[in-house]
């Protein structure tokens, strides 16, 4: 990570119909149904390997729910403000987006949402519902309008 950059963690888009808890008790519970189907041996019979094949998709569950939502291997969600560039990244499977400079003409900052406007006439609106804490809203903002003063790129402040 570049020196003068700043990245601002953002927590992963509840978008799944079982919260995150919810989805760990339901991983956990079938590996303990199924170590109780092989410890007891209750329904061996010439498919026994099905209760071996279900744990390993149970623990290949419980991994997914794990890396999607917490962040193992470092912070997977965030949006990183360099010298040059906003970088916005939406998760482990998502794709960068790297916005320079000299590509935006116009910041709208919304209560919920960052509005990118581009010199293209496009719009790329960045959900800041992931974004938790006060201090790294207030972080947030003032990242905002440093790069929007350091560049000139015109902000509008909506709040």
């Amino acid at each position: 990570m570049h020196p003068d950059s700043t990245r601002i963690r953002l927590q992963p888009a509840n978008t799944q119909r079982i919260p995150f808890w919810g989805q760990l008790f339901l991983g956990f519970l079938w590996i303990g149904y199924t170590v109780a189907l092989i410890v007891t041996g209750a329904g061996a019979s010439d498919f026994h390997f099905l209760h071996y094949l279900f744990l390993l998709f149970s623990l290949v569950y419980v991994g997914y729910v794990l890396v999607h939502n917490a962040p193992i291997f470092g912070t997977q969600s965030y949006l990183e403000f360099t010298p040059a560039y906003i970088v916005h990244k939406d998760g482990l499977f998502r794709p960068k987006q790297a916005l320079a400079a000299e590509e935006i003409s116009g910041l709208e900052l919304a209560p919920q949402q960052l509005r990118v406007q581009l010199k293209e006439g496009n719009t790329l609106n960045l959900s800041l519902r992931q974004v938790k804490g006060t201090k790294r809203k207030r972080l947030l903002r003032e990242q905002v309008r440093a790069f929007a003063a350091k560049h000139s790129i015109a902000l509008r402040d909506a709040q």
